[in-house]
């Protein structure tokens, strides 16, 4: 069997991004720093959580994916070949929320908003939809 574990993400700023979408998905937090992870960073020479080169966003929920935000020299070129879908409660709540963190609305249909998170990366917002059960 087969199953998602983590969503790594090659970004410019792994902090920075790590702390747009911990704030952007209910449920999930940037995972503590304890004694041991800073002494580890102090190790390899960086000096604390904002320059760590890989920083975790942990899901509350058990089975859910982590995400990793991971540094990388390039930064991004072109479409996204993968990207997120999120659902949201209210459509226009939910992009307000997502704007105002700093993602910006790259396109609109009548089903979902293409956004672009701080970095650039794409990803899509559509509301919940309720199952008829058929």
């Amino acid at each position: 069997m087969i199953r998602l574990h983590d969503i790594v993400v090659d970004c410019a700023r792994p902090a920075a991004l790590a702390r747009f979408w911990a704030a952007a998905l209910d449920d999930y937090e940037i995972a503590p720093y304890d004694e041991e992870e800073l002494a580890r960073l102090r190790a390899e020479g960086i000096d604390g959580p904002e320059d760590d080169p890989l920083v975790l966003v942990e899901p509350a929920a058990d089975g859910a994916p982590r995400l990793f935000f991971q540094l990388v020299p390039e930064s991004k070129a072109g479409k996204n070949r993968l990207h997120l879908d999120l659902r949201c409660d209210d459509l226009a709540v939910g992009i307000d929320r997502l704007t105002e963190l700093g993602a910006r609305v790259l396109s609109r249909t009548d089903d979902w908003i293409v956004l672009a998170d701080p970095e650039g990366n794409e990803f899509c917002l559509s509301a919940e939809t309720v199952s008829s059960g058929s």
